[in-house]
């Protein structure tokens, strides 16, 4: 009996670990892949950067192109309001679109030098925007600031640096209560952590997780907590910085995304193609 009882607790873990590794192509044919980002009215932004496309994907439908000329769009957010924040890599600045597609830009200088090349990004529930500013290739070579920066612009605009790293930072991500904020780090291969007050300015940087294997592109977290981390694979730590599990694919994930009403899909930029897996975990509500 006691071992009949240990065979089914081992069947059933093991059912629970193959239904969230259940990997699905939902998309293909592209040449890079990158900033999945799940909007309200029930689709998935994602950009193709070297074709210069923002796309759509519609579940049970496919795909159709947003936009024609991204600026290079990486990294991308939408918030409540279903408004479109987009890291513009080529044009060096961060963009929001509205529903009616009147485009403000929310960032583009710093201290009267131009940014760098903006990767990621995510958006509090107050609006607070934070995001990345590293520099890859030649935007390393044509950068103004002599510093890759993590920043935040205040819900009335205010632009503020708020980390300075040596290394490049890459991917961002908030806590499902919006008082963390997490940051990857494509050269010290590693992810920090600060803590946010309720204005939204950040204190007590640390190290969270170190020694991830390949460049830790793309950061979302579950409802839980749980923190999930395009790299070589896809990896998820506990919030204390634990690996939990890696997801393997057949490409390499440059970003995830959750997604679908329930917020229970993983959607995955990989190279030339989109991903998504079903998870028994849901996302958090935070970009």
């Amino acid at each position: 009996m006691r071992f009949a009882a240990l065979l089914a607790i081992g069947l059933a873990a093991a059912a629970q670990e193959s239904s969230e590794r259940q990997v699905e192509k939902v998309a293909a044919g592209y040449t890079y892949t990158q900033g999945p980002a799940w909007s309200p009215a029930g689709f998935l932004y994602f950009s193709d950067i070297p074709s210069g496309r923002i796309l759509e994907f519609i579940p049970g439908k496919g795909t159709a192109v947003y936009r024609d000329k991204s600026n290079g769009a990486a990294g991308m957010a939408v918030d409540s309001q279903e408004r479109l924040y987009i890291c513009e890599t080529h044009a060096r600045r961060v963009t929001r679109t509205d529903r009616k597609g009147k485009v403000d830009v929310l960032a583009e200088r710093f201290e009267g030098k131009r940014l760098n090349s903006p990767a990621d990004i995510a958006v509090r529930k107050d609006f607070n925007v934070y995001f990345t500013d590293p520099a890859f290739g030649t935007a390393d070579d044509h950068r103004e600031l002599s510093f890759y920066g993590v920043y935040r612009i205040a819900p009335k605009g205010a632009l503020e640096a708020i980390a300075r790293p040596k290394g490049r930072p890459i991917g961002i991500a908030l806590s499902p209560n919006g008082r963390v904020l997490y940051v990857s780090n494509a050269d010290e291969r590693n992810i920090r952590a600060y803590d946010l007050d309720k204005a939204g300015a950040a204190s007590n940087e640390r190290v969270l997780v170190s020694n991830i294997d390949g460049i830790p592109a793309g950061l979302r977290t579950g409802e839980n907590g749980d923190i999930y981390v395009a790299a070589r694979s896809i990896f998820i730590y506990s919030p204390e910085g634990k690996q939990v599990k890696a997801i393997p694919l057949a490409e390499t994930p440059s970003n995830v995304a959750f997604g679908d009403p329930d917020l229970a899909t993983l959607y995955v930029t990989a190279r030339t193609s989109l991903y998504r897996i079903r998870l028994d975990a849901k996302g958090s509500v935070q970009n």
